[in-house]
């Protein structure tokens, strides 16, 4: 068994100094020589680097690498020359690359629940001020925009899809460790890079653009967010969140880790007839109903600009309006 040190040295790399339950997650799904690996993983190294720097054979690391991939802890990339292996870097990372890993016991899911429970938001601010952006934005579903903008390519789920390469679909690391709220689990589409991995790693399954275009159909009448990489070019996720089990809403400000769409609600006050539906719709309370004559009306320090309320509203008295320019989504 590697030093209890060990444990607690990698835990404070992936951003959680000092807590007591991410160690034993640790500690569970890696031995003495994998954890020597790990703290010599970085930056990115060949596995003769590794042996190097280890002390452990060349043979023996390969296998080592090989069956830490599939456990979530360790990635690699090749561009020229021999594989580099990088050590996982931070908690969110480790969180959606371990709990897939086929390996993984009840016991090992139980413990990334405490942890969520009782650990995360205090150390999700400090990973919130290592971010220099937010990793992943909200796309609105399909919903009318009133405005001239055009909804860019990059801002269309739908459009992401089409022109994807490949496509898998995984189940929800969140909803697999918590699942109060009941949605639908396997509805992660990966995209490109993020495919490639899950299909390699045989935690997702390859799937056809007709099937993703159901999965998002799907989501968006279970009221699940879709989130998506930050930047123009997505080559990774469409995560589809929940209110209640997604790990991104459970810290005090999730907009540094969760950039808002360019877009928020909008309300036809002649058209609204005040049914409240919207407000069920509403993870973040952006929604009240007020007035003489009751009438909805939006917070837009609150609106992420997720369009959910848009889908749902009888009186088709929702919209979406664009309050910031293309140019703030990162190339």
């Amino acid at each position: 068994m590697a030093d209890q040190n060990s444990y607690r040295e990698l835990s404070k790399l992936l951003g959680a100094s000092g807590s007591k339950i991410l160690p034993k997650i640790i500690q569970m799904i890696s031995d003495e020589k994998e954890i020597k690996i790990l703290l010599a993983a970085f930056p990115a190294a060949t596995v003769s680097e590794l042996s190097d720097k280890t002390g452990i054979p060349k043979d023996i690391v390969q296998v080592m690498v090989e069956d830490m991939f599939l456990k979530g802890l360790i990635f690699f990339s090749k561009k020229e020359g021999d594989p580099r292996y990088y050590r996982v870097k931070t908690v969110p990372q480790f969180h959606d690359s371990s709990i897939l890993w086929k390996g993984a016991t009840k016991e090992f899911h139980n413990l990334w629940k405490e942890y969520m429970e009782n650990e995360w938001e205090e150390f999700g601010k400090v990973i919130e001020g290592l971010l220099p952006k937010p990793v992943v934005r909200v796309i609105p579903v399909g919903a009318t925009i009133e405005s001239k903008a055009k909804v860019l390519a990059f801002e269309d789920v739908r459009e992401i899809v089409n022109q994807a390469r490949t496509l898998a679909v995984t189940r929800c690391t969140c909803r697999v460790i918590d699942g109060k709220c009941g949605k639908p689990i396997e509805i992660c589409i990966q995209v490109n890079r993020a495919a490639d991995y899950t299909i390699q790693r045989g935690t997702g399954r390859i799937i056809t653009k007709e099937e993703a275009m159901g999965l998002l159909h799907l989501a968006e009448k279970e009221g699940l967010v879709h989130i998506a990489d930050n930047r123009r070019n997505v080559d990774h996720i469409i995560c589809n969140c929940c209110r209640d089990c997604c790990m991104n809403w459970r810290l005090p400000n999730p907009q540094k880790l969760v950039a808002p769409s360019r877009f928020q609600a909008l309300v036809n006050a002649e058209e609204c007839i005040g049914c409240q539906v919207c407000l069920d719709r509403c993870y973040f309370d952006a929604i009240v109903i007020e007035g003489q004559e009751p009438k909805a009306r939006i917070n837009p320090e609150k609106c992420v600009g997720c369009s959910l309320c848009t889908v749902t509203c009888p009186a088709e008295a929702m919209a979406m309006k664009e309050v910031r320019p293309p140019e703030v989504i990162p190339v």
